[in-house]
This record gives C-alpha cells, sequence and structure tokens, in this order.
C-alpha cells in the first residue's frame, strides 16, 4: 500500500515514476456539467441527484481557466438525457470565447451537431451513445474532421458500457468496445466508472489503465476524483494521459491550480 499527499492509494503502478519520468500532454481537465443552462454536478449520473454550483458558466469556466486549466470538459446533460438542450448550447459560445480549449459531450449524434459545435468554436467532440448505436458515425466524423477532433466516451459500470445518459446498458464490455473504436481510428477516449461519479470515492485509475492496455488507446480516466492524490495516481497509471475533475474542485477537496502545477513539474 502506498501513500500520497495524507491519502491511502490503491498501489499505483511505479508510483516512483512520478517524480522520474516525463509524461507529456497529460491534462487535469475540469468538468462543467451544463443542466438547463445551470452548472451542476450528479451523483451516479443520476439527474435526481443533483447539485447546482452555478448560474453562469462562463464565470465558472473564467476561475478554472485562471487557475490554470488549458482545457474546459463541458458536459451537455441535457442532450445525454435525449433532451433538447437549448440553453446548453446558447451558453455554448460564452465559453469557448473564454480563450481555453473546450471537449465537449452530451446527445452529440450526428455529423451536423458535430459541425455545429466545432463551428461554435468546440476543439474536441466527445462521442459517447453515439459510439455505440452508431459506429459508423465514429469512422465518418474521423474522415471528415480529423482524428484529433473526435474522443470517445468509454462509460461502464462494473465493466460493462452503459449510454444514454448511463442510463442503458449496451450489452458490451468497455475492452471490446475499445477495440471496436480503435478499428475505426480512434486513438482518444475518456472512461468514467460510473459507480464513482460524483461521490468523491478516488478515481478508478486501474480501470482506465487495463483499458488503455488492453486497446491501445489514450485514455483520460473519469469519476471519483476526490484530491490530489488520485491526479497522481493517474499521471502514473501507463496509458493515462489525462483526468477529468468535477466535485472536488466545487467542494474545495481538491485545488484545481495545485493539480496542473503537480502535472507542470513532473514534465520538467
Amino acid at each position: 500500500m502506498a501513500y500520497a499527499f495524507g491519502r491511502v492509494l490503491e498501489s499505483p503502478p511505479s508510483l516512483y515514476s512520478l517524480f522520474l519520468l516525463p509524461m507529456p500532454s497529460f491534462t487535469v481537465y475540469p468538468a462543467i456539467d451544463l443542466r438547463k443552462g445551470q452548472v451542476v454536478r450528479l451523483r451516479f449520473g443520476d439527474p435526481n441527484l443533483k447539485t447546482v454550483f452555478s448560474d453562469d458558466p462562463a464565470e465558472m469556466g473564467r476561475q478554472w481557466l485562471d487557475a490554470g486549466a488549458e482545457w474546459l470538459h463541458v458536459v451537455n446533460l441535457d442532450g445525454a438525457f435525449d433532451e433538447a438542450g437549448a440553453a446548453n448550447w446558447a451558453a455554448l459560445p460564452s465559453l469557448t470565447t473564454l480563450g481555453g480549449k473546450v471537449q465537449l459531450g452530451g446527445g452529440i449524434r450526428t455529423l451536423a451537431d458535430i459541425e455545429r459545435a466545432l463551428q461554435m468554436g468546440v476543439s474536441r467532440i466527445i462521442l459517447g451513445t453515439a459510439a455505440v448505436e452508431n459506429p459508423a458515425l465514429v469512422g465518418q466524423a474521423i474522415q471528415k474532421f480529423g482524428s484529433e477532433a473526435i474522443v470517445v466516451c468509454l462509460d461502464a459500470r462494473e465493466g460493462m458500457a452503459k449510454t444514454r445518459g448511463w442510463m442503458t446498458d449496451a450489452g458490451v464490455h468497455v475492452h471490446d468496445l475499445g477495440r471496436q473504436m480503435v478499428d475505426l481510428g480512434v486513438q482518444l477516449a475518456i472512461h468514467t466508472d460510473i459507480g464513482r461519479d460524483g461521490v468523491l470515492t478516488g478515481v478508478n485509475w486501474r480501470a482506465s489503465q487495463e483499458l488503455a492496455q488492453a486497446t491501445g488507446l489514450q485514455v483520460i480516466a473519469s469519476g471519483g476524483v476526490a484530491g490530489l492524490a488520485d491526479v497522481a495516481a493517474c499521471l502514473a497509471a501507463r496509458g493515462v494521459v489525462g483526468v477529468i475533475t468535477g466535485r472536488a474542485i466545487y467542494d474545495g477537496g481538491l485545488d484545481l491550480g495545485q493539480a496542473i502545477q503537480l502535472v507542470m513539474s513532473n514534465e520538467e
């Protein structure tokens, strides 16, 4: 068992390498989850377990960029739940014009949706439900917009992929889905352990590492980040190139600036 920053870690792989080996391109992504135009966080992805943090998405995005973030991870929760999400789309330009880069997911299921978001200044599109239900779209999107503009979201509970705002069982293991995405040209995936999302129980870096090793994907870990130790564990995990943090930076359990400084010091 290993210790870091005051927390017990689940024996992350070669944690000492955090200080010895360069890990270029590792990114900490502050999450801005939008529900009817408000910044919220859900527990376990359940829309009935919602906490509202702000009515001003742009101000929240500015706060995270001022702390040193280069990317904002924006989710249109209304779209993920098959709702129109008009208020969230209306808020998007205020986020893409702040000076950072935005990756956007939630209800994006057609080439027209992708093009609309890119025209609004989004740098990277997240495909989740569409990647499972219409994998041909992934290949078409990569061919049209380039692999750097597309990331797939591989959300899972106990290894099984979930779709439509995590409410539907996709009937496929996340590793098998990941291999299918690689065959379509995907290079980058977000992996969320749904059972840990929004409850500060610690990121499942091990499952994200296993996904990377089983598929060859570069993986961004998500779900359960509670503090700096989780960032350190992801930084040390093989194949994990980033981590998304939500509730921890809103509740104060993680100082975003400190997390970004940890990454920067590791790359020196």
